[in-house]
């Protein structure tokens, strides 16, 4: 298709090729010539409310004051920005708008990087004719849990309450009152308390609105910062970590045009508080006598040296497994992924908790980014809430069909994407697989899984409609764990359906865990080796690439390793910042495997309920204290950045599997980051040519799809975005550097050299070649479900009970609760009114808990959330969950019968 024809237009006597429908103030920025503006956000429609872009404009009658914001170019335009009228009606504007605006500058949180402040310098008036008493009015007002609104300050731009309409459609704040008494103001029965709030604060143009979190903390003029990435969730928004004083105060967005779009949730945004946190793990423990006390690292290295020579001698490798490192960078997944093969010559690691995908599935089918999600012609969503699971994700696909996307959404519980999605088909909790199978069969014409055959071939029809030859063109699956009370078995055979029938759909894993694509391509699951490679297929090459034969068997993923502990056959555990008493699915299992292995090292930031039963606690850095890489779920690399000093002596994670090595006699090969990017760009397949050097690029801020060549970088894209509108996130004053490179060198061309079989070197062998998923479709039938039961689901929330939230003073008491939600008639049949006790029974395991009645559940499914908040004990643990306590790892579906308490 050939590119439209660019329209000319005249900008203060410069020609300019503008785009066909751009806005007069995009075409005037992208030319060099700035309009000032309050209301305008590239990210949201134009409204030309503020006015302060009022720029003369030609047309039929001669020149006229005109928005820049809201008026599209036309062929043959003339623009004035500077003329005597456009600079007499921008300084009315702003001298209006200074009215009643209060001269608090040195106190406002804004101060020093407020658009009000530089505007009214560059474009106001120089002085004030009102010499009357200004307006006041009660401040702060708390109009959310995370928002403080001072209402003598806004300017009414609306671009709040645009942004909780238009981008969040959590449309809970708007403008109340008229005149000089109007207000933004949240609904009367119901507090701001949207995922997304804290966006408002960033985007407001004056100090109207503020967080607490960083409310008087600090002034621009002392803040440093770089440029990282968020490692809340697997999305991998691209933020700005600012410090003060050594400590951190404030996560800002970045306009990263293929990921957040400048936009972050909440938790992601104010996580940063958990580094600061007053219990964060400082110096290595040992146990002495039944207590933990504080060792030097080379006492500690030194009990962990002496416990895997112990766990070697009386059950070799086997007896020695590896969980978690979702939480850690790429270059230290890897170093522990060779730690692991080469060193403990064990293959049982798995960086997921038994609540993820099997890693040969998620790392062989065709992925899709999040671009192509965003313009796919269907979306078909199996997975959980996604504004729940990952947030940002979510407001790109609700952007999507927004512009057009159908969006089928295959779920047993009602969600965000319930509302946006073109149909919903309600299957049974643990029969995804069945529904499935019958939408993409042509013949299937009865009901199944709950689900209508109406239902059914109007799904087909969404599905086929526009198809442009082979079966799932334009389609994208949003492939996801919908509960944690099933086993990933339904919806691995629902891929394997799917990608049989669909050759053409492309699949966008959605695991939660920050880095867990990062850790299983860089070989933290069984069967896997670094680069997306099956360690069966592999093995020789990476034994040569590693100098050291690796495990000749396939080791146990997570449920496996919990149940060799539990069963005594496990003689080592190591938790890579894992805490599976919290977030392995099934507490009893997790508990026995803790309690029955001989010895247990942890490796964390923080202490948990998991590392409390450790026998070696060793303290790493975390987030905004690493440099390094991570991956997200699209596959994009993208730079990490410390900006602050891990507290005490704790280090990073490869260096405690580099000197553990050491004192095992061993060398993993490398000494520094650098040297580790180096050899994870040699030997895995899927990162061939991904270079700090590249990264650093244009081409490569907004990071890098592996493998490389997979999707276009496009590099003008972010540096017209961030040229587009300098006002549109006060606060980012400079992220063009991100601190030093990892290293100075020459830059590997994109997308690498030679073909697909790489050489390592002269005279070496082939790198394998990359993982393919090759599914076969199989549809266990699931458990009848009898008439005294009820099918549990267990889903995620945003504000859960983990590490991160807990550590945060603004996000703990946002925690979920732990209530059981349960149809409205079905609590009346019970004789149970909405907030009293329930026993629940699942086979031999049983928990009491709270009740909550919602109308959106089917009558025989009951919800439970997963690690939700909970009250703690006086020596600072948690209660189990009734989740955690009811399901049981490898059930195909958790049943559970409901019983009054007498």
């Amino acid at each position: 298709m050939s590119a439209p024809e660019p329209v000319h237009v005249v900008v203060d006597g410069h020609a300019v090729e503008a785009e066909p429908g751009e806005l007069v103030i995009e075409a005037a920025e992208r030319a060099g010539v700035y309009i000032p503006r309050f209301c305008y956000h590239p990210r949201m429609e134009p409204v030309g409310m503020c006015r302060m872009c009022l720029v003369e404009v030609s047309g039929p009658r001669g020149f006229s004051l005109q928005p820049a914001c809201y008026l599209r170019v036309a062929e043959g335009q003339e623009v004035v920005t500077g003329s005597p009228k456009a600079r007499k009606a921008q300084e009315g504007v702003l001298e209006f708008l200074l009215v009643n605006h209060p001269l608090d500058c040195p106190v406002c949180d804004k101060g020093g990087e407020c658009p009000l402040q530089d505007q009214a310098l560059s474009h106001g008036p120089g002085e004030s004719r009102f010499v009357e008493e200004k307006r006041h009015w009660a401040k702060p007002i708390a109009i959310g849990p995370l928002v403080y609104l001072d209402r003598e300050r806004c300017i009414q731009c609306a671009r709040c309450t645009r942004f909780a309409d238009e981008i969040a459609g959590d449309a809970s704040i708007d403008f109340a009152f008229r005149g000089p008494s109007i207000e933004v103001s949240p609904f009367p029965d119901r507090p701001f308390s949207s995922y997304f709030s804290g966006n408002t604060v960033q985007i407001c143009p004056v100090g109207a609105l503020t967080a607490p979190a960083y409310r008087f903390k600090s002034r621009p003029w002392d803040l440093e910062q770089v440029e990282t990435t968020c490692t809340t969730c697997s999305v991998g928004c691209r933020i700005v970590a600012q410090s003060s004083a050594g400590a951190l105060v404030r996560y800002l967005g970045v306009d990263a045009d293929p990921v957040n779009q400048s936009w972050l949730c909440d938790k992601g945004r104010y996580g940063f508080e958990a580094v600061n946190a007053p219990d964060r793990l400082r110096n290595p423990l040992v146990r002495r006598d039944g207590t933990m006390v504080p060792a030097r690292w080379h006492e500690a290295l030194g009990e962990v040296a002496a416990g895997v020579r112990h766990a070697h001698g009386t059950g070799g490798g086997a007896a020695i497994g590896v969980v978690g490192g979702a939480r850690l960078s790429n270059e230290d997944a890897y170093a522990w992924s060779k730690l692991a093969r080469v060193v403990l010559q064990t293959d049982s690691v798995d960086a997921q908790l038994g609540d993820g995908l099997p890693a040969e599935l998620v790392l062989g089918l065709p992925r899709a980014t999040i671009d192509e999600a965003s313009s796919a012609r269907v979306l078909l969503v199996l997975s959980g809430d996604l504004r729940d699971e990952l947030p940002v994700l979510y407001l790109r696909l609700r952007a999507a069909v927004g512009r057009g996307s159908a969006l089928v959404e295959c779920s047993p519980l009602a969600g965000s994407t319930s509302t946006l999605a073109t149909l919903r088909l309600a299957h049974r909790p643990g029969e995804v697989a069945q529904l499935v199978a019958a939408l993409v069969s042509h013949d299937a014409a009865t009901d199944v899984a709950g689900v209508s055959a109406d239902e059914l071939r109007r799904a087909r029809d969404v599905l086929d409609a526009g198809d442009s030859g082979r079966r799932g063109s334009g389609v994208v699956v949003v492939l996801g764990r919908p509960s944690l009370a099933e086993s990933a078995d339904g919806i691995a055979a629902a891929a394997a359906l799917l990608r049989a029938a669909l050759p053409a759909a492309r699949f966008l894993p959605a695991l939660r865990r920050s880095n867990v694509f990062g850790a299983l391509d860089m070989g933290l699951a069984p069967g896997v080796l670094p680069g997306r490679v099956v360690a069966a297929e592999a093995a020789s090459w990476f034994a040569d690439a590693w100098g050291a034969p690796l495990p000749a068997e396939r080791g146990r993923d997570a449920a496996g390793i919990l149940a060799a502990a539990a069963a005594g056959d496990l003689k080592m555990l190591v938790l890579l910042g894992a805490d599976p008493l919290a977030d392995f699915p099934d507490r009893e299992l997790a508990k026995a495997a803790l309690e029955g292995v001989p010895f247990l090292v942890a490796l964390g930031t923080h202490p948990d309920a998991s590392s409390a039963y450790a026998d070696v606690v060793l303290p790493v850095s975390g987030d905004a204290e690493r440099s390094g890489t991570t991956t997200n779920l699209e596959g994009r690399v993208s730079r990490l950045a410390a900006k602050v000093i891990p507290p005490g002596t704790a280090w990073p994670a490869w260096t405690v599997a580099s000197e553990l090595a050491r004192r095992l006699e061993a060398d993993l090969g490398f000494d520094n980051l650098e040297s580790i990017s180096e050899e994870i760009e040699r030997v895995a397949p899927a990162y061939r040519g991904v270079s700090p050097e590249l990264l650093a690029r244009p081409g490569g801020r907004d990071g890098l799809v592996v493998p490389l060549g997979a999707v276009p970088v496009e590099i003008g894209r972010r540096a017209a975005a961030r040229r587009l509108d300098p006002m549109a996130t006060p606060g980012i004053t400079a992220t063009d550097e991100q601190g030093a490179p990892l290293r100075v060198g020459a830059a590997v061309p994109l997308g690498g050299a030679g073909d697909d079989a790489v050489r390592s070197g002269d005279g070496a062998p082939p790198r394998p070649g990359l993982l393919e998923w090759v599914p076969t479709p199989a549809v266990a039938t699931a458990p009848r479900l009898d008439a005294y039961s009820y099918r549990l689901v267990v889903r995620r929330s945003l504000y859960d009970g983990g590490t991160l939230v807990g550590a945060s003073p603004s996000l703990a008491p946002l925690a979920v609760q732990d209530v059981l939600a349960v149809h409205p008639a079905e609590l009346a049949r019970l004789g149970v009114a909405p907030g009293e006790m329930l026993k629940v029974r699942a086979g031999g395991r049983e928990a009491e808990v709270g009740t909550v009645a919602d109308d959106t559940l089917e009558r025989h499914v009951v919800a439970l959330p997963a690690n939700p908040g909970r009250a703690r004990s006086d020596d600072g643990t948690a209660a189990p969950s009734a989740a955690s306590l009811l399901v049981e790892a490898g059930a195909s579906v958790t049943d559970v019968r409901l019983e009054t308490i007498i």
